[in-house]
């Protein structure tokens, strides 16, 4: 299983992806779920994948050659004239990897299904955060819908809508996201650090802050246990049953 957010903020565009991967509980691994493409100065894409593994690395294999390729007849990531057109060339991208491993073509049930977050910012136009299903088709993110989540999203969902503020700093949403993946990480072993991260600063047209958190890292130990004792002492503070109410 897998937990990415993506959250459009007025300040830029903030990811986050778990990496743990798992076929039983014998076979647990490590793998980066998200992908940075960049143009200088003209434009950035990150894109997070959950799902099928073998599809979404095809996917991302496939974007990042012909992006690479100038005699490639297939469109490229990095000449698309928009993020909604990005996004749909993300989208075909997944149709033709699921139609190439299926039997019998794409379906939403099928083994080899995924599931993308695509954002970024293209000059002359504003950040776009899409959620791409397995059936190819998407939406985008907008002031009613302003973050996505894909994978194992019931967890973290809770804090992202009650505690998200679009005007809120790198920094704030970092300890959103990280009180968030904490909740998921804690009720589904499936889930799993390191966590990686990319920040993206409106109008930069660059990549901007990213890295990555162990879950020893001294920040996300804080910010745990922070958040448990919090919880403790909230709940401790409202009044008691009364018997016979």
């Amino acid at each position: 299983m897998t937990y990415c957010v993506g959250m459009v903020l007025d300040r830029g565009l903030v990811f986050m992806s778990d990496t743990r991967t798992n076929a039983g509980l014998d076979n647990i691994s490590t793998y980066r779920k998200m992908a940075i493409w960049e143009e200088p100065g003209e434009r950035v894409i990150t894109l997070m994948s959950a799902g099928n593994l073998a599809t979404t690395q095809a996917v991302v294999s496939l974007l990042d050659e012909r992006s690479k390729s100038p005699v490639d007849r297939k469109p490229s990531l990095l000449a698309t004239p928009s993020l909604f057109q990005t996004a749909r060339l993300v989208a075909e991208t997944l149709r033709e990897v699921i139609e190439d491993q299926g039997d019998e073509g794409q379906r939403a049930d099928a083994k080899f299904h995924a599931t993308l977050l695509v954002g970024g910012q293209i000059a002359g136009s504003e950040p776009r955060l899409f959620l791409i299903y397995p059936e190819g088709n998407f939406i985008e993110a907008g002031e009613d819908t302003p973050f996505f989540q894909i994978g194992e999203i019931k967890y973290g969902r809770p804090i992202l809508v009650r505690a998200y503020d679009p005007e809120m700093s790198f920094e704030e949403a970092m300890k959103l996201l990280v009180v968030s993946f904490d909740s998921t990480l804690k009720a589904n072993l499936t889930v799993g650090a390191p966590f990686d991260f990319h920040f993206y600063e409106k109008d930069s047209l660059r990549i901007g802050r990213n890295g990555r958190i162990e879950e020893d890292h001294p920040y996300f130990q804080a910010v745990s246990k922070g958040w448990s004792d919090a919880l403790k002492d909230a709940l401790d503070s409202l009044p008691d049953f009364a018997a016979g109410a």
